[in-house]
């Protein structure tokens, strides 16, 4: 899912892409989008982005002098929040992504198409919207604004609720979601489940004192220790360290992975421990959860990333890894190998020295088992069926040594007792007969 450091690189990709760029003619929107419509048309107009936590804002400005009438002559915010999966693109008309719901044209020839990718259409945009009001400052953009929100608040219930939920609220940690949330813990070597405001506590003495005007007291040679130390320092650069180290491009579609999955320390790596929060999200830690942990938190089945598939080795280097295929590929080399080493057991087998008359274990196994199968089937009086053995009508498969359903047992047993009446039938008949030739005899 998309955080802050997503949406702040989108927002810069749109500026790069979009500058001096003129777009033209109404924005469209898929057929398939519950989205509302962006009611906007301009047959000259630009496009700027900025970002605020998880949210990013396109401004449609016209452009002056080349406004006609019934068109937009004032600028309009679309806000957007990208849910699980939204992206933006820009392309040729003749490439545009399959799930592209929402479009902004340009004037050049062939006209290109800035678009709002979203395959899982959990994202959302809002015409003459603006910033959610209930989110807090960003963590990457609002640094001091976002730090005196939260020291200022200590004393809100929401802090006698574990760090690891506390960091999952907007409305102080805005921008802040599952991968940041373990890197921040982890670098700060908190336990997920302790209070957040025993977290905090000791920074708010601090703030106070920043506030008052006191002079910081912290001595020369102690700032980069402060600062590692210090949990909401934390909230700030490890986001941007996220944003430094891709700004060489934004291209969710075709991005390389392997980088960020190398700086991962905690989240989904393997080693590390994960357990599920109050609200059914997975954390993942190292060492002892806290005393807050859940009694009946579980911890999720999820395959943990493993670096060297990651690592950019020569035969790597012309196909770079791309993080969404890494489970297809995984599975496709397990998959091979498996069927490497079945067929090397099956060779060893024909070719073992364990061969009796030509035969391996198995399938002498198998024979022997046929054979007293029809031994029993001889021994049986003809006609007569077990229980559960017959053909199942609907696929015209047979049940034999399965267990049949209802209709399988009940039609065995209806041909069992057809074949007892008739045996009981023809003993009466010859005893009859015998006792004739008695009488006869007498």
């Amino acid at each position: 899912m998309p955080e802050g450091p997503e949406l702040h690189m989108a927002s810069l990709f749109v500026n790069r892409m979009c500058a001096g760029v003129v777009f033209s003619g109404d924005v469209e929107k898929s057929e398939v989008s519950k989205n509302p419509n962006v009611p906007f048309r301009c047959d000259a107009y630009r496009i700027t982005a900025r970002s605020r936590g998880k949210e990013v804002c396109l401004t449609l400005t016209p452009i002056k002098g080349q406004i006609k009438a019934a068109q937009t002559a004032e600028p309009m915010d679309v806000v957007f929040r990208f849910g699980m999966s939204g992206h933006f693109s820009f392309t040729s008309v003749t490439d545009l992504p399959k799930h592209a719901h929402l479009r902004f044209y340009t004037t050049d020839c062939p006209p290109r198409v800035l678009s709002f990718v979203d395959t899982r259409r959990f994202g959302r945009w809002h015409p003459s919207g603006s910033w959610q009001p209930d989110r807090g400052p960003c963590v990457i953009l609002e640094y001091e604004s976002f730090r005196g929100n939260v020291l200022s608040h200590l004393s809100d219930k929401a802090f006698d609720r574990p760090i690891c939920e506390m960091l999952l609220n907007q409305k102080f940690f805005n921008g802040i979601g599952n991968y940041l949330r373990a890197e921040i813990l982890y670098r700060a070597k908190i336990p997920p489940f302790v209070k957040a405001r025993s977290v905090l506590e000791s920074l708010e003495t601090k703030y106070k004192e920043e506030v008052t005007g006191k002079e910081k007291t912290d001595h020369a040679g102690e700032g980069s220790r402060s600062e590692r130390s210090d949990f909401l320092r934390l909230c700030h650069t490890v986001p941007m360290e996220v944003v430094e180290m891709d700004r060489k491009g934004y291209e969710p579609q075709n991005a390389d992975y392997s980088g960020f999955v190398t700086w991962l320390q905690c989240y989904n790596v393997e080693g590390m421990n994960s357990l599920r929060d109050r609200n059914g999200r997975t954390v993942w830690f190292k060492g002892a959860p806290g005393p807050m942990t859940p009694k009946d938190a579980k911890t999720p089945k999820t395959k943990r990333i493993k670096k060297t598939d990651y690592t950019m080795t020569e035969e790597k280097k012309e196909k770079p890894v791309r993080l969404q295929r890494r489970g297809k590929q995984v599975g496709v080399a397990k998959k091979l190998q498996q069927s490497k080493t079945s067929n090397n057991i099956q060779s060893e087998e024909r070719t073992g020295t364990s061969k009796q008359n030509g035969r391996t274990k198995a399938q002498r196994k198998t024979r022997a088992s046929v054979l007293k199968s029809n031994q029993d089937r001889a021994k049986r009086p003809k006609g007569l069926l077990r229980v559960g053995e017959g053909t199942n009508k609907t696929s015209g498969t047979t049940r034999k040594g399965r267990s049949a359903g209802a209709a399988g047992k009940c039609a065995a047993l209806k041909i069992n007792f057809f074949y007892f009446l008739m045996r009981k039938a023809h003993l009466l008949q010859s005893h009859s007969a015998r006792v004739m030739e008695l009488e006869g005899e007498g």
